[in-house]
């Protein structure tokens, strides 16, 4: 009997011994947990930037997208209006109630989309207005929380009103300038010689107290006053580049050429990415010519 209990001890106190041997071969070490957390933070600091690479890259595909449909419904606007596109700013000098994105029925109220030029040919998913710019849609919504951003309704987009969305000719003193027929029609898409090199719409905002919307892209010179600029509005959101829809309706993202401020606001344009690309000196990507 004390052989039995001597080898059932003996047993036991092998069991208990190989459970210990195994607790201690399973388990971290100190050095070992802090090897493993300093992969771990080296591999997610590899991940995140190219995570958030990837994620605006794919912003940017999706406002590529929204500002050729832009491009493809004011084509789909001139063909129904005699070869014109839309008028940007219809009647801007007296009553200004419309926008090529927007009406309003008064002074100092946002624009609305509905009876605007534009709402007209978006397509169903967009019939309720311009699809907004993925980066810049925060800005809107801040803008219009605070009861500001008149022309939110432009998505962040802005037409080129000064050649596209006005009808010009020039002037009988000064062939070089180019003075306004009407604004409520848009000129003749068959002026534009060039219209793969012609811009139609881009991102746009104004550099003014804050980054706002603005529904224009301008040129850097007024066509009717060739030697003064306009405030610029392109706004090179998307790292540095600026999505561009030309006449033609090809997408292309540009980079800033120039910037600066008229003085009329005390925001640096420069200083929130907002300026011209192209030639700064010229008007030729916004002209007939």
């Amino acid at each position: 009997m004390k052989r039995a209990s001597s080898n059932s001890g003996e047993c036991e106190g092998v069991a208990r011994s190989g459970r210990a041997a195994r607790a201690a071969g399973g388990a971290f070490t100190l050095v070992e947990l802090l090897v493993v957390i300093a992969v771990i933070a080296l591999l997610v600091g590899i991940l995140l930037p190219a995570l958030g690479k990837a994620r605006r890259a794919a912003l940017a595909t999706e406002c590529a997208s929204n500002i050729r449909q832009l491009q493809l419904a004011n084509d789909l606007y001139s063909s129904d209006h005699d070869e014109r596109f839309m008028p940007g700013a219809a009647s801007i000098e007296t009553a200004n109630l419309h926008r090529w994105h927007g009406t309003r029925a008064g002074l100092g109220e946002a624009f609305s989309p509905e009876r605007a030029p534009m709402t007209l040919y978006l397509d169903d998913a967009g019939s309720r207005g311009v699809r907004a710019c993925p980066v810049f849609v925060s800005t809107i919504e801040s803008l219009a929380a605070r009861s500001l951003g008149f022309e939110r309704g432009c998505g962040g987009y802005g037409y080129n009103n000064a050649y596209a969305g006005t009808d010009r000719a020039p002037a009988a003193h000064d062939p070089d300038l180019l003075e306004v027929v009407t604004d409520r029609a848009g000129a003749r898409r068959t002026r534009f010689t060039a219209p793969s090199r012609s811009v139609g719409f881009a991102d746009a905002a104004l550099a003014a107290d804050e980054t706002i919307e603005y529904s224009f892209i301008e040129p850097p010179f007024w066509p009717h006053l060739p030697r003064y600029r306009p405030d610029p509005s392109a706004h090179f959101r998307h790292d540095g580049g600026a999505s561009v829809v030309w006449l033609d309706g090809h997408v292309s993202a540009e980079r800033m050429t120039h910037s600066e401020s008229s003085g009329l606001y005390p925001l640096d344009p420069r200083g929130v990415g907002i300026g011209w690309f192209g030639d700064a000196e010229s008007n030729t990507l916004f002209d007939y010519r």
